[in-house]
């Protein structure tokens, strides 16, 4: 079986957060852009990837299509134990692109397709493929944006654990916003505090110490720049909070770097930027070798959601990341969302376990 194309297809799916807002520097994202990777095949099977593309989508697009799919296009559909060789000589032939962001973004759309692909063949739902199923489901947690008033906070996070969510993510850089969600959760439930890298390695350790009595689960990111893994290191022996890093880190490599620094005490790889399932599986199993806990980066609705769904279900612990917000519209028809218990479904369908809905991706397709 070989493959005769691939294909980006940039989706923009509208949404509505409330009073939390969503910016990337000095850009609002106002709509869920994804860049889709359908690989296709002379045998009629389909794979389909996702290639992380937030306020990047046609340069994401353009990389998928520039870089990866004249790689692709001709090459056999490799079976489960063959993907990492190929993905391999694929990342060397394109390493004068450079071997993080978008060119690794790409690399990890055609990754997961590829996996998707070599799961139906075989008929197997992707976490069966992978190893032994240990959940069915999996434990969500609330992925507040960025909202800025601690009222609205404390507001926000009761309305999200009334929706049956055991845990709750910030993206907030203030101490009064970090107490007004413990105030408004009590003390039994998990809380995580995202900074998005906007400090010093002296300015998180205060803030840390600060913050202490609040009791975040984790501080994620609390360092500019995101690499300096000897500032986060020193940030989690004197601050007193478990540290979490890794969605802007892509491949193994990078991931052994910061965890023999001993920077982190959670690893956050995400499926879509790190260099798709293949090196995610090399990640966890560092982590695992190294004593550092799997906290995956995966806000995001498209495959790499369904893929991190299968990932985490090859584990006993380790929630998914579900931002929270309302979207117009599900390429899933809904059935990748979080239910009443705050648990998400382990697809059981052959691959990924989910076609994506065709009518979705035709309505919201941007040309």
């Amino acid at each position: 079986m070989k493959i005769t194309d691939v294909r980006a297809h940039h989706i923009s799916i509208p949404y509505d957060a409330g009073v939390a807002s969503f910016r990337q520097g000095a850009a609002a994202i106002t709509a869920l852009d994804m860049v889709i990777v359908e690989v296709a095949t002379d045998a009629g099977l389909t794979g389909w990837g996702d290639a992380f593309a937030y306020v990047c989508p046609r340069t994401t697009r353009s990389a998928v299509e520039e870089m990866i799919a004249p790689q692709a296009r001709g090459l056999e559909v490799p079976d489960a134990a063959g993907i990492p060789a190929v993905m391999e000589q694929i990342q060397r032939n394109l390493h004068l692109f450079g071997r993080y962001g978008i060119t690794m973004f790409a690399i990890s759309g055609l990754d997961i397709a590829l996996w998707d692909l070599a799961a139906k063949i075989k008929g197997l739902p992707l976490h069966r493929l992978l190893g032994e199923s240990r959940r069915t489901a999996i434990p969500a947690y609330a992925s507040l944006l960025r909202i800025g008033s601690p009222d609205n906070i404390a507001a926000e996070c009761r309305k999200a654990l009334a929706l049956g969510y055991g845990a709750i993510k910030l993206h907030e850089t203030t101490a009064p916003a970090v107490f007004a969600a413990r105030a408004a959760l009590g003390s039994d439930i998990p809380l995580m505090v995202d900074m998005n890298c906007p400090l010093t390695a002296e300015q998180a350790i205060a803030f840390a110490k600060t913050c202490r009595d609040a009791q975040p689960a984790f501080l994620e990111e609390p360092v500019w720049p995101p690499e300096d893994f000897v500032a986060l290191a020193e940030v989690r022996s004197k601050g007193g909070l478990a540290i979490a890093a890794g969605e802007n880190a892509c491949t193994e490599y990078q991931f052994r770097q910061m965890m023999s620094a001993g920077a982190v005490s959670h690893a956050q790889p995400s499926v879509i930027k790190v260099g798709g399932i293949t090196e995610f599986l090399k990640v966890a199993s560092l982590a695992d070798q190294l004593g550092v806990r799997i906290a995956p980066h995966s806000p995001y609705f498209g495959p790499g959601l369904l893929a991190t769904l299968h990932l985490l279900a090859l584990r006993d612990d380790g929630l998914v990341e579900m931002f929270y917000l309302k979207r117009e519209a599900c390429l899933w028809s809904g059935r990748a969302d979080a239910d009443a218990s705050g648990h998400v479904a382990v697809p059981i369908g052959p691959g990924l376990g989910f076609e994506p809905d065709h009518s979705v991706m035709e309505r919201y397709r941007v040309a």
